[in-house]
């Protein structure tokens, strides 16, 4: 793995990293799953970002942590969103990645485009999971529950994306960091532990940035 990160890619990583612990040590000491969870997604995005399959496996992981800590909040949309959309669709996800590699190396995903008409298809496929969750959602009495069914809008779009090795998943994820720092600010509100899951989240938008960057990147290189 010597070289395989660029220096900016080890310092995104590496602070990203800092930043957590960091956070950890001022508000929590004590919820290690939610260090574990956030340890585990930043460096599932920094693989994602080089296309390499193993950021969906580290994503699996993270989804199932995530469950736990947003049931312990009553945030039922983002346990029910994680563990029934986003992480069975990362294991599809780690299946069309595993066997779509550029020119056999698994360690690049081969870069998709959608064609407009699945753009539409897209667009209506999260309307209608939207939809549906948000009845769901009511039902259970989710917490903030305007912000929970945003949060399911842009994770549905971002794992469809995300299957289809399209570099605009990383945007889609960097819409649904915003909707969850928003949800866990006002969770910290009333316990402030939890704002080690909002600077969770901030590290993952300052990664799913560098993200889109960097599949353009790639693109733009397989395709010439």
């Amino acid at each position: 793995m010597k070289g395989y990160f660029t220096k900016g890619e080890l310092a995104l990583w590496g602070g990203s990293v800092g930043l957590i612990l960091l956070s950890f040590a001022l508000f929590d000491r004590e919820s290690w799953l939610t260090l574990a969870a956030s340890l585990i997604g930043v460096t599932s995005l920094i693989f994602n970002a080089k296309g390499n399959p193993v950021g969906q496996l580290l994503m699996v992981v993270f989804s199932l942590l995530y469950g736990v800590i947003s049931w312990s909040f009553a945030y039922y949309g983002e346990m029910i969103t994680y563990l029934g959309m986003t992480m069975p669709m990362a294991v599809v996800a780690l299946v069309s990645w595993l066997r779509h590699p550029y020119k056999g190396n698994r360690a690049e995903v081969q870069v998709d485009r959608l064609a407009k008409g699945e753009w539409a298809l897209m667009t209506l496929l999260t309307a209608a999971v939207t939809a549906g969750f948000y009845v769901v959602l009511a039902y259970f009495h989710t917490a903030n529950l305007q912000l929970s069914t945003l949060s399911v809008t842009t994770s549905f779009a971002a794992v469809y994306l995300t299957f289809r090795r399209n570099p605009w998943y990383a945007v889609a994820y960097a819409a649904n960091d915003v909707v969850l720092i928003l949800l866990w600010v006002l969770a910290a509100r009333e316990d402030p532990s939890y704002f080690s899951v909002v600077v969770c989240f901030a590290a993952f938008l300052a990664n799913d940035l560098y993200g889109f960057v960097s599949w353009r990147r790639m693109s733009r290189r397989q395709v010439g």
